[in-house]
């Protein structure tokens, strides 16, 4: 019984021993490698155990370069990795680029994923151009029409200029910079309908792909529609905006009128009330000039009459009744 026991033990412990060997030695993996023609040692694999690099990720990769003709440090591989990099996509790059007769070499490929690019889809854009669509851009003509333009910009990726070069949108965005410039500059909106390819060729001429990681081919004229005409909309705006300076204007005038008026009129009740106080003082004056005896009795009575006279001729001119004389 004690030997069955201890049989049991040992095969345990055989078996826990193998599981962790195999673990830290993928056999079957430095069977493949060996089969693929890939040398690789078996203290290379522990090492990368060691180092937390799963071996499938180099050995994989390392089998399809072998295999694809492409000679690649499996250092280099190990580095990439250990830096963030995809691999086994920059495997497929190369292989991609040397069946295309693109110059591409490890250490360019690696720099460009680690840049943020899909070096792989860049490769294919390179074989096979890819077309970018620009949104509708608007712009006027000097004769004041708007006209609405979509272009399709086919671009082929710079394999040289990936790293540090812009992108579709600085593409897209100079496209349109030279479509607006080009309709601005155009006499009449009828010449650029009757010529969109103008627009292309002038455009195309700039180089407008200067610092960007695409070459463009070609850009086509997709669609240009007729819009507002702005010159007729800003000639009627212009006139609205002068239509209300000047009634503003008029207004202020008409302000300065009635402010005035009500400045004279202030003006004549003053005077008005000045005469009436001047015509209450004129029965005192009287009196004081009876009381001193500078004042007859037949100086006022002519006083009265010449009164009275000037009330008639008042009353005349005025086509008035003719007033009661006194006494």
């Amino acid at each position: 019984m004690d030997g069955i026991m201890t049989f049991l033990i040992v095969g345990v412990l055989i078996f826990l021993g193998l599981v962790i060997v195999l673990h830290f030695i993928p056999v079957g993996l430095w069977i493949s490698a060996l089969a693929a023609g890939v040398k690789v040692g078996i203290i290379t694999l522990v090492g990368m155990r060691l180092r937390r690099v799963p071996p499938f990720r180099i050995i994989d990769p390392l089998i399809k370069a072998t295999k694809g003709g492409i000679d690649v440090d499996i250092n280099l591989l190990e580095a990439h990795f250990l830096a963030g990099g995809n691999v086994d996509r920059v495997v497929n790059s190369l292989i991609a680029a040397q069946r295309a007769n693109i110059p591409l070499s490890f250490a360019r490929a690696a720099a460009i994923q680690l840049a943020g690019r899909d070096v792989l889809e860049a490769v294919q854009m390179s074989v096979n151009p890819k077309v970018i669509e620009t949104p509708v851009i608007a712009a006027v003509a000097k004769d004041g029409i708007e006209l609405k333009a979509r272009a399709r910009v086919t671009v082929r990726a710079n394999i040289d200029r990936l790293v540090g070069g812009a992108g579709e949108e600085t593409i897209i965005a100079r496209v349109g910079e030279g479509i607006v410039t080009t309709i601005g500059s155009a006499d009449s909106h009828k010449l650029v309908l009757e010529n969109p390819d103008s627009i292309s060729r002038t455009v195309l001429g700039r180089g407008l792909d200067a610092g960007t990681a695409f070459e463009i081919l070609s850009i086509d004229i997709a669609d240009v529609d007729v819009g507002r005409n702005i010159g007729a909309m800003l000639e009627t705006d212009r006139a609205e905006a002068d239509k209300r300076i000047a009634q503003a204007k008029a207004e202020e005038r008409r302000a300065m009128a009635f402010a005035r008026e009500q400045e004279m009129k202030a003006e004549t009740q003053k005077a008005q009330a000045q005469v009436v106080e001047a015509e209450a003082e004129v029965p005192k004056a009287i009196a004081h000039a009876f009381r001193e005896g500078r004042l007859g009795v037949i100086d006022y009575y002519n006083l009265r009459n010449l009164q009275a006279d000037t009330q008639m001729r008042d009353s005349i001119s005025r086509g008035g009744e003719r007033p009661k004389t006194e006494g």
